[in-house]
This record gives C-alpha cells, structure tokens and sequence, in this order.
C-alpha cells in the first residue's frame, strides 16, 4: 500500500485542529515548546524527525507538533498488528512497520525514501523503538533510522526530545525540545550505523537540555502550545473561590497562582 497514496491532508488536519487539540486539553495542564529549541530549516528539503519514546502520548503530541513545521505532508511508521486493529490510521498517514523480520526492515526502508524522494514531505520515528524512561541512558536507537538516513540524498534530520512532568496542577505538563537540525547533504557516503551514532548523540543532547528545564518547574522557559484547565474541580475549588470571593481576591484556579 502507497502511503501517499492513502493519505488524506483534509482527514489528517481536521483529526489534529479538531480531535487531537481538545482530547489534549482534556488530558493535559498545557503541552509546553521550549524556548532553547533550535531554529527549523528552511525550504522544502524533505525532513527525517527523530524523537525519544517516553509514552503513548507521544503520536498525539506530534500531531500538535506538526504546526510548527509549515506546510507539508507528515508521515510515521506505525507497527503492523496496530494498524490491522486502527486502519484510519492510513489516512493520517501512517504506514505500517513488521519490526520483527528483515522483510518488514527492508519494507520501512523502502516507503520511507518513497516518500522523502519528494519535497515538503517529513517523518516522524520514535527511534528508540518501545517505550523508554527518559533518564534511561544511552538511548539504544534502533539502526533502521541511520540506514534510511544514508540511503537520502539531501534533506534534513531534526531531533525532537519528549517529557511528561506533573508540576503544580492536577493534569501533567507534555514538555517538547527541538534540537540542531543536522543536513544530510554535508555528510556523503556516512554508513548507517555511523548516522544512528550521530542522531543518538544529538537526540541525547536535545532530550538532556529538556530534562534540566523539566526539573526546574518554569513555565517562563516555554512557549505554551496548547493550554489545558488549571485547578482540581468539584467541592476542593468551589472553596477556594468562596475563600477568594470572601478576602476580595480574584480567584485563580492554578495553584501557582497561590489560591490554596
């Protein structure tokens, strides 16, 4: 199956602005960019996003993530037996990947150049393969995605680092890093193990910067993409705003605004 052929840029944009945006601020306090991260490239060079897999938000937050990258087609490998159970997944762009043989490796390979042979097109890999602690060190990144790397001719490869962090509200933070954008083009004849060691180390590095900011709890370091709801509901909040109404306070139901 053609997964250019399948996809559906008008299912894959009302699934993200309508679906995916509210299922998010359902879930999460807010889904947070880093300031640090490093600028995209420009142009519409074909782009290889490589991330960390932190968890099963991870395709969602993506998703969201897709904005930021200007007008192109966005494409991710997804495991075989779960496609069978979501096919729609098709439409969104997402191709199937047999993980545990040489054909299925030989089958990512080739619908990964078919698709980034053209301009203004990127995938999404979580290299790492299953779900990974991100404090787990080194990240052990499979090596299909240096072999598709050395197989391009052109086009850019950009490490993007994931976290999920429970700061000072009831719902979680999703926490995103861009890092360097490495360009193919100046690296010829690099084999593919030689570039799953250099996108290893510049994912490390993007996912290492990330932790330090998670662990410091502040806000000011990111850009808010998506902006959830603050505070815990119910009984606990209507007390606090009793406690507010009655000192003449305006209440605030972020607990880092100092209701409490």
């Amino acid at each position: 199956m053609d997964p250019v052929a399948v996809r559906r840029a008008w299912f894959f944009n009302g699934f993200r602005d309508f679906y995916v945006s509210r299922y998010l601020r359902k879930h999460f306090h807010a889904v947070r960019l880093s300031k640090a991260s490093a600028a995209l490239p420009t142009g519409d060079a074909p782009i290889l996003v490589v991330l960390n897999h932190p968890a099963w938000w991870d395709p969602l937050i993506c998703t969201i993530l897709t904005k930021r990258f200007g007008p192109r087609d966005h494409f991710a490998a997804i495991d075989a037996e779960a496609m069978q159970k979501y096919k729609f997944f098709a439409k969104l762009g997402f191709f199937s990947v047999d993980s545990k043989s040489l054909r299925g490796a030989a089958a990512f390979l080739r619908n990964a150049q078919h698709i980034l042979n053209s301009p203004n097109r990127g995938i999404w890999i979580t290299a790492q393969g299953r779900f990974s602690d991100v404090r787990q060190r080194p990240l052990n990144l499979q090596t299909g995605v240096g072999h598709l790397a050395a197989r391009l001719p052109r086009g850019w490869i950009i490490p993007v680092a994931l976290e999920y962090a429970y700061w000072t509200e009831r719902t979680p933070e999703a926490l995103v890093r861009i890092g360097e954008s490495i360009d193919i083009a100046t690296s010829p004849g690099l084999h593919g193990r030689e570039w799953t060691k250099r996108i290893e180390a510049a994912l490390t590095a993007t996912l290492d910067g990330l932790n330090l900011e998670a662990i410091s709890r502040d806000e000011s370091l990111f850009e808010p993409l998506i902006s959830g709801r603050s505070g815990v509901g119910g009984a606990y909040d209507l007390w606090r705003r009793l406690a507010a109404w009655a000192t003449l306070r305006k209440f605030r139901p972020a607990h880092a605004e100092g209701n409490s």
